[in-house]
């Protein structure tokens, strides 16, 4: 597995487990633990997600030591909105049932961000979590993030694909050494219809999924594909032993077309 190093110095697994729309319990619990066996290091949830509690078992289960793994969570809307960060964090931390967290991000860039940033910044002198970042910001937010906090965001986690590279945010990210996180990687399953994954798949033995997370992982994309089903975790670890060309990158950075399959961080009602 390879870490990307962050602007604070830190490492950070580029392959993690997402559990989006995973459930509160056993589901959840079994699939960070397949994940754990196949190699990961980096487990990304979420307040929203409503499985913190399922997550916090499967670490205190795992047979990885909790400071082996990369913990990622995120502060909800309503609480950035509300004026509590902090607090937030704090149930977090405790549905999670650990002293802390590996990076903390505001979830999207709502009302009360800039406001929240300074309460994330404090969270970190405090040692309650090692990074914080934030998720679906676009130029626009991170300028004001960059202008008014003390710190600069470690991660940015917004949507990323073949189909969608979003070069604004990823130049300005560059720029300040913020490292990218892609969810939905794999378009939200979208990348079957796309015959260009299979057809490069062939040539290295490769699947077509393994294909598009291969191509994130060499932009020095970070990536965390969801699943709970135990031989697909296992098969989108397995992206070590080849390397795409130039030629197969090219062809498949020709595919971007703006196209979402998630919320527009600039057009959103939640």
């Amino acid at each position: 597995m390879k870490n990307i190093q962050l602007n604070n110095g830190l490492h950070m697994p580029q392959l993690g487990l997402g559990v989006w729309q995973s459930d509160n319990g056993q589901e959840t619990i079994n699939a960070i633990h397949w994940a754990l066996e196949a190699g990961y290091r980096h487990v990304d949830t979420a307040k929203i997600y409503k499985n913190e509690e399922a997550v916090g078992k499967a670490l205190k289960t795992a047979s990885v030591p909790r400071e082996d793994v990369w913990l990622t969570t995120k502060v909800w809307n309503d609480d950035i909105r509300a004026g509590r960060t902090i607090q937030a964090t704090e149930e977090s931390l405790k549905r999670l049932d650990t002293d802390y967290v590996d990076l903390m991000l505001l979830h999207w860039p709502v009302d009360g961000y800039e406001t929240a940033w300074r309460e994330l910044e404090s969270l970190l002198v405090d040692g309650k979590v090692r990074a914080i970042g934030v998720s679906n910001f676009m130029p626009e937010h991170l300028n004001d993030i960059l202008e008014h906090g003390e710190i600069v965001p470690a991660v940015n986690q917004i949507e990323y694909h073949p189909y969608l590279v979003q070069a604004d945010a990823i130049s300005l990210c560059d720029e300040h050494k913020i490292a990218i996180t892609a969810w939905s990687p794999l378009m939200q399953g979208n990348f079957k219809d796309e015959p260009l994954f299979a057809k490069i798949g062939e040539a290295h033995g490769k699947t077509a999924a393994q294909v598009v997370l291969r191509w994130c992982l060499q932009n020095d994309i970070i990536v965390i594909p969801k699943s709970t089903n135990q031989g697909r975790i296992q098969q989108n670890a397995d992206l070590f032993d080849f390397e795409l060309t130039e030629e197969e990158m090219v062809a498949i950075d020709e595919l971007e077309r703006g196209k979402r399959f998630g919320p527009d961080p600039r057009n959103f009602d939640f």
